[in-house]
């Protein structure tokens, strides 16, 4: 069980850590046009963006460190990438595009844009890194 609460603190500070880093990487790049670290509300309960995001990152990170705990070596921080990009991204194009935008396909056809896709998989391969590397720190393999 205490496993489960460090792989959630894990994607927790993920997000804030290594996801949102290369978001500002990105922004400061011209790569995409974001706010890192943004502080402004989300509906229903209006906590900051950035704050829902970690929310879900430990979420996440329990999925996560569910499928990548027992990989040896390389394989783990691989998988954690891998998974990590494919995942979330994956439900962020879809189940979140369709629930932000209805049946609007026009938003649906952009959310898949090449330039969309390969930015979500960077983000959230980062933040798949970031959890194996504080799982790593937090909860070290015997």
């Amino acid at each position: 069980m205490f496993a489960f609460i460090k792989a959630f603190v894990a994607g927790f500070l993920a997000v804030l850590v290594f996801h949102q880093g290369l978001v500002w990487a990105f922004d400061f790049y011209g790569v995409i046009d974001a706010s890192p670290w943004n502080m402004a509300p989300v509906p229903p309960f209006g906590i900051p963006k950035v704050v829902s995001a970690a929310l879900f990152g430990g979420l996440w990170g329990i999925v996560l460190w569910l499928l990548i705990r027992r990989a040896l070596a390389a394989g783990y921080y691989v998988g954690a990438i891998i998974l990590g990009a494919i995942f979330p991204s994956l439900v962020a194009l879809t189940l979140v595009t369709w629930l932000k935008n209805g049946q609007d396909t026009a938003a649906m056809i952009d959310a898949w844009s090449m330039h969309r896709v390969g930015v979500a998989l960077a983000v959230n391969g980062a933040w798949g890194l970031g959890l194996a590397v504080f799982m790593r720190v937090m909860h070290p393999p015997r």
